[in-house]
């Protein structure tokens, strides 16, 4: 095991702590204090709204620290760097808890410092190993995912606390003080990491292949894939003329997609031009990436559902009954209790138990496999809220069971997808692939806004009601089937898809 992992581990565990301790606090906070001054109906639906839009910029920005760790300034100096501007977002929290500006502000510093450093630090670990010991990241990967939910079960559980004892200086200064922790002790693995220099001048990285792909004409060849990539730019255009229904962040998000999606498409048709100007492993590196993305598209639908524990499901605890002692929020710490204790049952039963079957649980059976647990978990859910709209009293208890199912789907996807993305990656695009991974959960968080701002409309709102379901309970069935769906198609796609082997020689 290379030496300089303890670094990398310990500087997650501490890093996550800090991000989920003021993350699962977030709602609450928002709820029961900044946003007082605004209607008590109105309040819940503001926070959801600003928390998913924070939780879109955090996985938005690893596409800008791929970019930078890539092209200029590699992954462990972009790491660093962005690291204290992620200390000084937790500042801005700690200082400014009455002032909205200044709050949203920190929230801003958060999103771009933890979303910067989130693809790298992943893609950072699997560095570290080479085709001789690759054998130990699948390991590395488990570990690397459980530090991040030990920091997390301890956030959840204690923030709240503090949120309530001694205000929100403290509970969002908290994890500050650890977010410096975890920059001190990446800093001093320095001398000890493998180090990839940044391709700065690649004339086969992804964007240029797809570039030269769109643009070569042939003779006698259509130019289709370059229509549909206009089209989509067009497309997008128009997305931005939303703003008034669905809000800026969301109408850019929707239009990021279509552009991505149509001219993803477009590259694909035409991508055996590019072979005229590139390397052919450059051009098949890029096609491998393309087929990538697909997986990753299908996989947003689970980041739907699964931050939403975050927000919907903490608003629905809310209205369940508990102990005083108890805040609905400290649910939260369930979950990556959940995870602590399934990664190792699965590694070392479930998995061998299932291989000694005859059964290949490959890593994309795994995540269609989470996907779906994901929907059943929302079923669940919603069938609760059924009881509680009819009049019934559930204790808070009730939200075990969905947290045991969405959590099972977590390590499915959440854990594989980690190490799926990282090895099906070429060598040069090993950043941008995970920023990719990553802004998944960006899109994944851009369904709930468009799902929330549909629910607004009064006719919608009518045609609801007539069904006999509140609001709450239909979106909470749409969101099952939608993940449902999405784990049919991941499978048969899966079916289709050649697994890849791009780890270092």
């Amino acid at each position: 095991m290379p030496k300089q992992i303890k670094y990398i581990i310990a500087n997650e565990g501490c890093e996550r702590f800090s991000f989920y301790g003021m993350r699962n606090i977030l709602t609450s906070f928002l709820i029961t204090s900044l946003f007082l001054s605004m209607p008590e109906s109105l309040r819940a639906g503001m926070a959801k709204e600003v928390f998913h839009t924070f939780v879109i910029g955090v996985y938005f920005f690893p596409l800008l620290g791929g970019w930078l760790a890539d092209r200029y300034l590699g992954k462990y100096h972009t790491v660093l760097w962005l690291s204290l501007v992620y200390c000084a977002g937790h500042a801005c929290l700690a200082i400014f808890e009455n002032n909205r500006n200044g709050f949203f502000t920190g929230l801003f510093l958060i999103a771009l410092g933890s979303g910067g450093i989130k693809p790298l630090v992943a893609s950072f670990v699997g560095d570290q190993f080479n085709q001789a010991n690759k054998h130990l990241a699948r390991k590395v990967f488990d570990s690397f995912y459980w530090i991040i939910n030990f920091g997390s079960f301890f956030a959840s559980l204690l923030m709240p606390i503090f949120l309530r004892q001694y205000g929100a200086a403290v509970a969002f200064g908290i994890p500050g003080v650890l977010m410096l922790m975890a920059t001190i002790i990446f800093w001093l693995g320095r001398k000890n990491y493998v180090m990839i220099a940044p391709q700065s001048e690649n004339p086969d990285s992804f964007s240029k292949v797809v570039k030269s792909a769109l643009l070569i004409g042939e003779q006698g060849q259509s130019r289709l894939g370059l229509r549909l990539a206009q089209l989509g730019v067009l497309f997008g255009l128009a997305c931005l003329l939303l703003v008034g229904q669905i809000g800026v962040v969301a109408s850019l998000c929707l239009a990021l997609v279509v552009v991505l999606g149509c001219g993803g498409l477009g590259a694909w048709l035409q991508l055996e031009r590019a072979r005229a100007v590139h390397s052919d492993a450059a051009v098949d590196g890029v096609r491998a990436v393309l087929r990538l993305l697909v997986v990753f598209a299908l996989v947003t639908p689970f980041w739907s559902l699964f931050d939403q524990k975050a927000s919907t499901w903490i608003v629905q605890a809310d209205q369940m009954t508990k102990q005083d002692w108890f805040m609905s929020s400290q649910m939260q710490a369930l979950n990556p209790l959940l995870v602590m204790l399934l990664i190792p049952f699965n590694n070392f039963v479930l998995y061998p138990m299932l291989e000694r079957l005859g059964l290949e649980f490959n890593a994309l059976r795994r995540m269609g496999c989470g996907i779906a647990f994901a929907g059943v978990a929302w079923i669940v859910i919603g069938l609760m809220q059924l009881v509680m709209d009819g009049g019934s009293a559930l204790s808070v208890t009730w939200q075990v069971l969905p947290y045991a199912l969405l959590t099972m789907g977590e390590v499915l996807v959440s854990t594989t997808g980690l190490e799926f993305a990282y090895s099906q990656a070429p060598l040069a695009m090993k950043g941008v692939i995970m920023s990719f991974w990553n802004l998944s959960t960006t899109i994944g968080n851009l369904w709930v806004l468009l799902a929330n701002a549909s629910v607004k409309n009064a006719a919608l709102t009518a045609k609801i009601q007539n069904t006999g379901l509140s609001v709450t309970a239909f979106q909470m069935f749409f969101f099952a089937c939608f993940a449902l769906l999405a784990a049919l198609v991941f499978a048969w796609y899966g079916r289709h898809y050649l697994i890849k082997d791009n780890y270092r020689q």
